[in-house]
């Protein structure tokens, strides 16, 4: 069966994003986009909520063929063109879509099929109102936290409306440039 791994920044005191979305506070460097990378070798599906899927679509599609691309620009943008991509999306319903599948309805019952088909893993970047709901249907078994060193006082936390408690154990732990740490997690 696939695992599903999600990957989510997060300010020290538990948010997401800024109140208008903004997530200008997150702090990457090459050695969190090396572990993204290998991670995402490990994955030939990629399930988005549609807000992370609009922001993928502005920029990976062409990354690798702008001026100067980074490493990571190559290398994200070679996955991102290959992936099997799910949007999940209510205001999207009935949308065709290029280069995606779209989930509108049966969320859990579609994710949890996924999970049991062939091939690689499932990742999950971002996306925090849809990370929430598969955590609530128990769905997620790994969570890649990146905690950034800032506290941005208002915005939309991690978890909301999670009623149940989900144990986890810490895996591993890394450091990265700037103060963030990440933090693995395995269900």
């Amino acid at each position: 069966m696939k695992k599903i791994s999600w990957f989510m920044h997060v300010s020290l005191d538990g948010l997401v994003s800024r109140p208008n979305g903004g997530i200008d506070w997150v702090k990457l460097d090459d050695k969190m986009f090396d572990l993204a990378h290998l991670r995402s070798q490990e994955s030939d599906v990629a399930i988005y909520a549609r807000k992370t899927f609009e922001l993928m679509e502005s920029y990976w599609p062409t990354a690798a063929s702008k001026p100067n691309p980074t490493k990571h620009d190559l290398e994200h943008s070679a996955w991102y063109s290959q992936v099997k991509k799910y949007v999940v999306s209510n205001s999207w319903k009935g949308r065709p879509l290029a280069n995606a599948s779209l989930i509108s309805d049966n969320l859990i019952e579609t994710v949890a099929q996924l999970k049991q088909g062939d091939g690689k893993n499932i990742i999950l970047f971002g996306s925090p109102s849809l990370g929430q709901q598969l955590t609530e249907a128990e769905l997620i078994d790994d969570y890649w936290l990146f905690i950034n060193p800032v506290i941005i006082g208002e915005g939309a936390p991690l978890f909301r409306d999670i009623k149940h408690q989900v144990n986890l154990k810490l895996e591993e732990t890394f450091t990265f440039g700037g103060g963030a740490i990440g933090l693995h997690y395995k269900k």
